[in-house]
Parts: C-alpha cells; sequence; structure tokens
C-alpha cells in the first residue's frame, strides 16, 4: 500500500499569560506610574527596535499580522538583537484598546538630559498629548531633538504621544522641569518666546544659538511676564482668528528658524 503523507500547517496561536504578565511585566492599560510603557502600531514599534534597542523589553504581536511587511521586519530585527517577540492579541486589545496593531513595542522608561550646546524647544504646560507627539515628530523633521517640558505638563511616556509621534520620541532627549526659572537657571542661552503680542514678526527675527524656542499652553499660551524673558516673536495672521493651533505655531516657527543655522538638520530628499 503507497504510503499516506499528512500535511499541517502550523499558524501563529494567540494567548493570554496567566495574571496578564509577561516577564513580569503587567501588560495592563497603560499608567503613569508604570515603569514601562508601549509603542504602539508597526512603525512606532520599529522607531523603538531601531533609536532605542537598550530600552526594548518585549514586542507584542498580533496573529494576524505575519504577513505584514512591517511585522516581519519587527521579528528580524528583534531576532538579531536578541530581543523577545511573543503573539498576544488581547495583550495588544487590552493596550491599545480600539485602535487596531499588528504589533506593540514594550519598553522601560528612561531618562535623558539636555545638550548644552543644543538649540531646545520648550513647552511650557501641554496639556494635550497628541499635541505634543505632533510637536515631537515636526522637531525631529527640522533637526532639533532636545525639549524642556515645563511642568505641569502631559506625560511624555504615554502611548498616546508615542503613536502621536510616530516613534520620534526615540530620537530626542527630554527633561521636565517645576518652572521656568529652573530651565533658565540650567540653561544660560538666547531665548525666544513665541506670543501672540510678540515684539518681533517671525520672520524678520534673527536667531542666535545656542537658543530655546518657547510656546506656551493650548488654551492660554504664554503669560504676558514671559515678553521679558527674552525677545518676543509673533506669528503674523489674518484677523478672522485669534491664533494658531500649538503644533502649526512650532512647525512655522521651526521652519522659519532653520533656514539658517539654527538646528540644521540632514538635507531634504528629493
Amino acid at each position: 500500500m503507497p504510503g499516506i503523507v499528512l500535511s499541517f500547517k502550523v499558524s501563529r496561536v494567540s494567548f493570554s499569560l496567566s495574571g496578564m504578565k509577561s516577564m513580569g511585566i503587567p501588560l495592563k492599560r497603560y499608567k503613569r506610574e508604570y515603569e514601562h510603557s508601549y509603542a504602539p502600531g508597526v512603525f512606532a514599534t520599529l522607531e523603538m527596535l531601531q533609536h532605542r534597542p537598550d530600552r526594548a523589553l518585549l514586542v507584542l504581536l498580533s496573529a494576524e499580522g505575519s504577513r505584514n511587511e512591517g511585522v516581519r521586519k519587527i521579528e528580524d530585527i528583534c531576532s538579531r538583537k536578541g530581543i523577545r517577540t511573543e503573539v498576544n492579541d488581547s495583550a495588544i486589545e487590552r493596550i491599545s484598546a480600539k485602535q487596531n496593531s499588528y504589533a506593540v513595542g514594550v519598553f522601560s522608561k528612561y531618562g535623558a538630559t539636555l545638550s548644552p550646546d543644543a538649540n531646545h524647544i520648550a513647552l511650557v504646560n501641554p496639556g494635550d498629548m497628541g499635541n505634543l507627539g505632533t510637536i515631537i515628530r515636526t522637531m525631529v523633521g527640522f533637526g532639533v531633538k532636545e525639549l524642556a517640558l515645563i511642568k505641569p505638563a502631559v506625560d511624555i511616556f504615554d502611548p498616546k504621544v508615542v503613536r502621536a509621534s510616530m516613534g520620534a520620541i526615540f530620537h530626542i532627549a527630554f527633561r521636565y522641569f517645576d518652572a521656568f526659572e529652573d530651565y533658565r537657571a540650567a540653561y544660560r542661552r538666547n531665548v525666544y518666546t513665541l506670543m501672540t503680542d510678540g515684539r518681533t514678526p517671525l520672520e524678520q527675527a534673527r536667531f542666535k544659538t545656542p537658543c530655546t524656542l518657547v510656546f506656551g499652553n493650548e488654551s492660554t499660551g504664554l503669560p504676558g511676564q514671559y515678553l521679558e524673558e527674552g525677545d518676543s516673536v509673533r506669528i503674523r495672521h489674518s484677523a478672522e482668528i485669534d491664533s494658531l493651533s500649538l503644533p502649526v505655531a512650532v512647525s512655522l516657527t521651526l521652519y522659519e528658524a532653520t533656514k539658517g543655522q539654527f538646528g540644521v538638520g540632514e538635507p531634504s530628499q528629493p
């Protein structure tokens, strides 16, 4: 009798870990007090692996993402760097809420210091996580990678910030300060405050490096005393609006400022 050949197809299987933990890490919805956070999505996870591999703890993968090119890149990087991967759809669903993700990077939080020789962005009391992520990505796009956050301020490690930055958070250095006075005491430099009643129009401003561009809260902007903190700058626009959104103001200012010496990064690709 001819032999019978049986063919089996082994698929990736999703499973839940006892106690919702892996390697002692609670794989639950993010909380600020955790010592770890998440990079939701394939792109953010790749950025984590490429720019902060030393902080990577684990990568969670979806059983549905096996054919995704980005997932295959993640698996290749993790294999080469010895970073554990795990198929765990239930953990991804808990962490990402209603957002569909083929991958979630799990990383340990880290501190950083700001270079005294580099140009900085300072955000005073930023309150919107999506805006913060967008600003971080914009900073990296213009070659400025040092960020001061003046408290109270949102949590830069919140996954909503990481996702909004598309992983650009892993390119920058940042530091929290209790007050702007503490920042000024630590970094002696040229300061330019962006205000609706600033003295100098943006297109006429001349930025001397090293310098810091200072922006206020999304709702209230910078208080009046910041007119005396350095050279105040305003972005001219039509009278039909009272102000620009914070990410737009940062983008316009960085574009104008980096046309000269300030924050020059890699040349744009055609």
